[in-house]
């Protein structure tokens, strides 16, 4: 019988996401500046970071798939920013509940 996943491994699963997606240094890059700086256009982004417009699109994805950060399409152009309250998840006690309930 395969046993079905409950609430906690669904959280961890969630949680081994996020922290992949903060592993890399791009992505920290990215995250960083959009803290920084607030709603920013894509094609600021990629001068900054110098990265063609394929690799960068990746690390957005990554970024988009945890949350991490919102897109706001304006004309021909998409925004970006970090949505703060996922990434405090990550770095608050939301965490801890996982390894000590209660």
């Amino acid at each position: 019988m395969i046993k079905q996943p409950d609430v906690c491994d669904i959280t961890l699963l969630d949680y081994e996401k996020k922290f992949k997606a903060l592993s890399d240094h791009k992505r920290l890059y990215i995250l960083r500046i959009l803290a920084a700086e607030g709603k920013t256009c894509v094609c600021d982004l990629g001068e900054l970071l110098a990265l063609p417009q394929s690799k960068l699109s990746y690390h957005l994805k990554v970024l988009l798939d945890v949350n991490f950060i919102s897109v706001e399409k304006e004309g021909k152009w998409n925004f970006y920013s970090a949505n703060s309250n996922e990434i405090k998840k990550v770095l608050s006690p939301n965490l801890c509940c996982l390894f000590y309930p209660e």
